[in-house]
């Protein structure tokens, strides 16, 4: 019997999911039916996400999927997945991380002229772009990638931000114009890991999940997790937090965005106390 995953149904979940879909049955054998769901996040689109509640917005009707059975598994980009436990489920695997870079469609930064405008629709984007560039127009945008390209395409923006992890699953690594530096512009939480999600009783696909789990970059991204659940971090604040491996050590950068200041902390830990950096991070970049 196929397994049912449960995606919703942009390009780019539709991309990632079909990712994991085909991981689960090299390793296994089994086949996986797709389940679209759509969500809040998707319904609304003429607003930005922190006026509709932030987080939460593209993963509450699909983990209800998971809860009432229609789906055994759900695949969501981590960066959207609220950090609170949700009673009943569990995150089963975090497969191995695509680049977690920004990078700008359009032209590179430093080739666009004062008052270029650039759309992004993060506020962690805009308050970091402003660092580096305080003399452009930052403006609002939402939509798809290819929404988003297309933008710039017309002429409406000089350049627009995404993240490289979603052009590289869509295979649009061509139009990227410049990629940025991961202490020029630290990531999201956990940008570029997937999230694969299950019932906690459901040892069966417990079993099957765990064969495509990635132990080093679950303990990454578990610090900053741990960093974004200590700030209380949403989308009305702009908050940041990338976690690398050099050697056998972890070493993480944090940032917080608020008031238009920017406050940064870094540290190295071994894997062990990966949790512990995270909320010493959160601690100095709220001062």
């Amino acid at each position: 019997m196929a397994m049912k995953l449960a995606t919703r149904a942009s390009a780019l979940a539709w991309a990632q999911s079909g990712h994991v879909a085909d991981a689960i049955h090299r390793v296994t054998g089994r086949t996986v039916e797709r389940i679209p769901v759509k969500t809040r996040g998707d319904q609304i689109v003429d607003r930005p996400l922190r006026d509709l509640g932030g987080k939460g917005l593209f993963t509450k009707e699909i983990e209800e999927a998971l809860l009432d059975g229609r789906a055994d598994f759900a695949v969501h980009s981590l960066k959207d997945l609220p950090v609170g436990h949700v009673p009943g489920l569990v995150v089963a695997a975090i497969p191995l991380r695509e680049d977690a870079r920004d990078v700008v469609i359009g032209r590179p930064l430093g080739e666009l002229e004062p008052g270029a405008r650039v759309g992004t629709g993060s506020l962690r984007r805009r308050c970091q772009l402003l660092a580096l560039r305080p003399d452009l127009s930052i403006e609002e945008l939402r939509g798809n990638v290819d929404t988003r390209i297309g933008r710039v395409r017309e002429g409406a923006y000089e350049a627009v931000v995404l993240a490289a992890a979603g052009l590289a699953r869509l295979g649009r690594l061509d139009d990227v114009a410049e990629y940025l530096d991961l202490d020029a512009m630290v990531p999201a939480v956990g940008q570029g890991a997937l999230a694969v999600q299950c019932r906690a009783d459901d040892t069966e696909t417990l079993a099957c999940l765990a064969r495509i789990h990635d132990e080093r970059t679950a303990l990454a991204v578990g610090i900053e997790r741990a960093f974004l659940a200590s700030v209380d971090g949403s989308c009305h604040v702009p908050v940041a937090a990338h976690a690398r491996w050099d050697g056998d050590m972890l070493v993480a950068t944090a940032l917080n965005g608020a008031d238009g200041v920017i406050r940064r902390a870094s540290g190295r830990v071994d894997p062990l106390h990966g949790v512990a950096l995270g909320r010493d991070l959160a601690r100095r970049v709220l001062g």
